[in-house]
């Protein structure tokens, strides 16, 4: 036996196994990557595209009923209020740009006054907004503006009735994220108020669209 061999096994440790192929240790696992979108961010954009398809059936029946009608609005009923309506979508449009602002507070992470103060300002004036609608319903129905008031009537009151519950989900959703950014006992996240954000931010960029389609 060489003498190199002879000096290779003896200093080998006792119960060492000398691997047959290649040798070596195994490699280490690869690390796990993030992923791209989050699961929660990924499931509120798939529901937010839900959404989209069904307004869009909305939309497109009551444009159907309205190119299908001789005269639109029917003779004899009671207008929309263009106005009023006009200067609640400015008010919509600021509690969008408060809590893109809110968002942004979250991500830099500014003191958790100034987060509290633009969730606050967005809340409020989605509860406006909802207000000002729901006056305006009541005097419409004075009017004699009901669903039974045929396709017109029926129509309306089914678009924009669900714009306002989507715009009630929101304010609710963003009534929780403002009592946990309130309360110093929890944490919250970026992500939470980005969440958030993203739907407040759907049903605030969905009525400009609704408003120009239905009132104008």
């Amino acid at each position: 036996m060489p003498r190199e061999a002879t000096l290779r096994k003896y200093s080998e440790p006792v119960g060492t196994a000398v691997p047959a192929f290649g040798g070596g240790d195994p490699p280490f696992p690869p690390k796990a990557r993030a992923p791209v979108v989050s699961n929660a961010r990924l499931a509120i954009l798939m529901f937010i595209a839900a959404e989209l398809m069904f307004f869009a059936g909305l939309i497109g029946a009551f444009i159907v009923f309205k190119l299908a009608a001789p005269l639109w609005p029917p003779a004899f009923q009671p207008r929309l209020p263009v106005e009023v309506t006009g200067v609640n979508t400015a008010i919509l449009l600021a509690s969008g740009v408060a809590m893109h602002l809110a968002m942004r507070a979250s991500k830099r992470r500014e003191p958790r006054a100034a987060l509290v103060r633009w969730l606050t300002i967005a809340a409020l004036l989605g509860i406006v907004f909802l207000l000002v609608q729901g006056y305006e319903w009541v005097r419409l129905i004075g009017y004699g503006l009901t669903l039974s008031s045929g396709v017109y009537g029926g129509t309306f009151y089914t678009l924009i009735g669900c714009h306002g519950a989507h715009v009630l989900g929101a304010v609710t959703w963003l009534g929780l994220v403002l009592a946990r950014a309130r309360s110093h006992r929890h944490e919250l996240s970026a992500e939470t108020v980005d969440l958030c954000g993203i739907y407040w931010t759907f049903v605030v960029a969905l009525w400009p669209a609704l408003y120009a389609l239905v009132y104008l």
